[in-house]
């Protein structure tokens, strides 16, 4: 499409002001990572990769601006319609989309036709002149009940980076990262990252943003605690009870769980470095 950058803009550090806005599902609102004091966090719970992102940033430049539009949920078409016209008004210098896990995960779902929408919001993104960065879906190996949904996955991984090297994108490479491959990086519902694995995602997320960090995400996990296999079906039992079977009556029903839920960050503001770490 013409007229539309091919390159990332340049050192992120450099800029005396830095906005950011981050557009997804659950993934980038933060589930399930809340933050200690959930008081201080206007209109939301959860921190997340994408809030701990824009905190590093902001230890780094002298403002950051971060807004996050991400509402757990939302289908591409939504994320599409919702989330990036406002984006586009805001023209930030950094713009983060994760978008298509909820299609994928539908049955009957066509990889193909979802890309199509995400290219769509590619172009427009990247027409502000932001630097986007995009992400592939999760490898589903290690998890037996999603384990056939990885071809699914793989065909729409394969678009979308094709569509990021069309115009320009940073890819984060989610798939090919193992250490996410262990239970410890989960929630118990199997389908949003633990603390710890929000904590890794954003180490890695600064490293496509050649950001320093002081810590390696693909530090590899202590070994685990044994457990038998009557614990374990009784946990996959408890799964299916409280995760799975509602998560099907919402499908057939129409409905969604971010039916009702705000943006968290709906605006841009002025975020704060990370706990106890002073602007560099």
């Amino acid at each position: 499409m013409s007229g539309v950058p091919t390159g990332s803009p340049g050192d992120l550090k450099s800029k005396d002001i830095l906005s950011y806005v981050a557009l997804g599902d659950s993934f980038t609102e933060g589930m399930s990572d809340p933050y200690p004091d959930s008081d201080s966090v206007p209109n939301g719970r959860y921190r997340g990769w994408a809030d701990r992102v824009a905190e590093h940033l902001a230890g780094h430049v002298p403002e950051v601006r971060y807004a996050n539009l991400a509402i757990r949920g939302r289908l591409i078409a939504q994320i599409r319609d919702e989330q990036v016209p406002r984006a586009v008004e805001m023209k930030p210098d950094l713009v983060t989309l994760c978008a298509g896990g909820n299609d994928i995960l539908r049955p009957g779902s066509d990889p193909d036709q979802v890309v199509e929408i995400f290219e769509s919001m590619v172009a427009d993104l990247r027409a502000t002149g932001a630097r986007v960065v995009v992400f592939t879906g999760f490898d589903t190996n290690w998890q037996p009940v999603m384990r056939h949904l990885r071809g699914k996955i793989a065909t729409y991984n394969m678009h979308m980076r094709a569509v990021a090297d069309r115009y320009g994108c940073d890819v984060v490479d989610v798939w090919s990262m193992k250490v996410l491959s262990d239970s410890r990086a989960w929630n118990w519902d199997r389908l949003h990252l633990s603390s710890e694995g929000h904590r890794r995602l954003a180490l890695r997320v600064c490293e496509v943003l050649d950001l320093p960090v002081d810590a390696d995400w693909n530090q590899p996990w202590p070994p685990p605690e044994p457990r038998d296999w009557r614990t374990a079906r009784q946990e996959d039992l408890h799964w299916a009870r409280e995760f799975l079977v509602p998560w099907i009556h919402r499908r057939l029903t129409g409905r969604s769980s971010g039916d009702g839920v705000p943006a968290k960050r709906p605006t841009l503001e002025r975020c704060e470095p990370l706990p106890g770490r002073e602007r560099r």
